[in-house]
């Protein structure tokens, strides 16, 4: 059992615990496809305009969104819920942009796991 990273579009989508986690809902999406909204865990707008999807701003849009997610209060209770779905299940990151690599969900994913394995 783990995370998941899945566009939104794509179908089916994976059986598990489905979190979107774009700060903007999705085009086309019906709520009851999403099992939780982690709006408040995407990354800023600034940060998220900055980054655009660029390579080369990879590590660093990494390294600021780790710094936004660190200063949420509501952090811990996250993961928390986290690591309960994923006693019973597949946790899956929901995103809708096109690009695969390089997005926020992919770090999101990368950052939860480090904070868990650290914690």
């Amino acid at each position: 059992m783990g995370i998941i990273v899945w566009r939104i579009y794509e179908k089916p989508i994976p059986e598990g615990y489905r979190i979107l986690v774009d700060g903007l809902w999705p085009r086309g999406i019906q709520r009851g496809n999403i099992d939780y909204w982690a709006r408040e865990f995407a990354p800023s707008s600034e940060l998220r305009k900055w980054f655009s999807h660029d390579p080369n701003k990879w590590d660093i849009f990494i390294k600021r969104y780790r710094e936004e997610l660190e200063k949420k209060p509501n952090l811990k209770d996250f993961i928390d819920i986290l690591r309960e779905r994923l006693e019973n299940g597949d946790v899956i990151f929901l995103y809708a942009s096109r690009e695969r690599s390089f997005n926020n969900a992919v770090a999101l994913k990368k950052i939860i796991e480090e904070i868990m394995l650290n914690h």
